[in-house]
């Protein structure tokens, strides 16, 4: 009798041959987000996943429609982290974290409230690096060769060491240009008046010294920038600080990016962001960019243009995706900018709430988030609908 069967094979070899063992697990160890189609545990962690050869960097790209379940899934993935003493944080523009936060007995800081901060503790060219994408988003325009020229040269005249207060010592150089005729100097002169005086003011100025960034977590809420123009801006000071503050913790970090298309959206933020992100494993710093309107990363720039390649680029470079039930139209633009398989692009439409397709490296699976105890405590962002607290 011929045997129905010519070897066996497990998912441990499938994925030392770089083949997808589907709905598999990763194999790694630790407290399961839930449970893969197949029924086994499914633990994910992008540093234990680099170490395991699952992926080749740790940045993440979490997208789904409005309650799909992607909150979830991100602050359980969260509450992991911390767990393994991993340093998070979190840029949280609409104040949904706050439970989580509490759970931990950490207070949320609202900038440009509770204080100001300070992302410019950093080496000289990445310092003006910095402060010429600040100014660039804040103008709504591209830097002009001569407004490069006038930047450049004020910090050569700024006293060494270089000031606490760096934005109102910049300003201070460039003040005495505002009642002249419109000039490169004159314009960068109205852009720092707003940082120091003006409707961004706050941000990186203000009483006292600046907010020093401590503990394993800590979430910057935005929401008093949430409807206004200056959300891009509060965005970049607060992932420039948490960058600097994770870079120099001495410990591996997640930086969570809710409402990513604030960044995205934004061309001199968006170049900015894509460096950054080159260097994710040198800094050992995960991304983790939440989205669900896969149509703002589309309306990046125009067809073709620099801006959308760009920020697709940075997505495609995301090793892990978790991607949560799209409608269709939705589901054909991440099937594109994501380079979605047929079968991928069909799953997406069909996923029920609280299930979502994980690609990691060369890995899928279908993953059913499942809440323990502990998440239920925090991750509830539907009680205001329900008249509860």
């Amino acid at each position: 009798m011929k045997r129905p069967w010519t070897h066996w094979v497990t998912s441990q070899d499938l994925a030392a041959l770089r083949l997808p063992a589907h709905d598999a697990g990763t194999g790694l160890a630790g407290r399961p987000l839930g449970r893969s189609q197949r029924g086994f545990d499914f633990v994910f962690d992008p540093f234990d996943g680099y170490e395991a050869g699952l992926v080749s960097n740790p940045n993440m790209i979490v997208a789904g429609s409005i309650g799909a379940g992607k909150s979830t899934a991100v602050k359980m993935l969260i509450d992991r982290a911390l767990a393994r003493r991993r340093r998070v944080v979190v840029i949280d523009p609409k104040g949904e974290y706050g439970a989580l936060a509490r759970s931990y007995g950490v207070r949320v800081v609202a900038l440009g409230k509770d204080g100001w901060c300070d992302p410019f503790a950093v080496e000289e060219r990445e310092c003006r690096d910095f402060i010429r994408v600040l100014i660039a988003t804040a103008q709504g325009t591209p830097l002009s060769a001569q407004q490069h020229y006038e930047i450049d040269e004020a910090f050569v005249r700024l006293p060494s060491p270089r000031p606490l207060r760096l934005v109102r010592a910049l300003y201070h150089e460039f003040q005495n240009a505002i009642g002249s005729e419109v000039t490169a100097q004159r314009d960068v002169a109205l852009t720092l008046y707003r940082f120091v005086h003006g409707d961004l003011a706050g941000l990186f100025d203000g009483e006292g010294d600046p907010l020093v960034f401590e503990g394993d977590l800590v979430v910057l809420d935005l929401s008093a920038q949430w409807s206004s123009e200056s959300l891009s801006v509060a965005a970049l000071s607060a992932v420039g600080a948490a960058q600097q503050m994770i870079a120099h913790g001495g410990a591996l970090g997640y930086l969570v990016l809710d409402e990513a298309w604030a960044l995205l959206s934004d061309s001199q933020a968006l170049r900015w962001l894509q460096g950054s992100w080159k260097l994710a494993r040198s800094r050992g710093l995960s991304h983790i960019l939440v989205l669900h309107r896969w149509s703002d990363v589309a309306a990046v720039g125009n067809e073709g243009s620099a801006e959308r390649e760009r920020a697709q680029g940075l997505l495609r470079e995301c090793e892990t995706a978790w991607l949560f039930r799209q409608p269709a139209d939705e589901a054909r633009e991440m099937t594109l900018a994501l380079g979605l398989s047929p079968r991928e692009a069909q799953y997406l439409v069909a996923l029920p709430k609280g299930a979502a397709l994980v690609r990691y490296g060369a890995h899928r699976s279908i993953v059913r988030v499942t809440p323990d105890r502990r998440d239920v405590t925090f991750i509830d962002t539907d009680a205001a609908m329900r008249g509860t607290r």
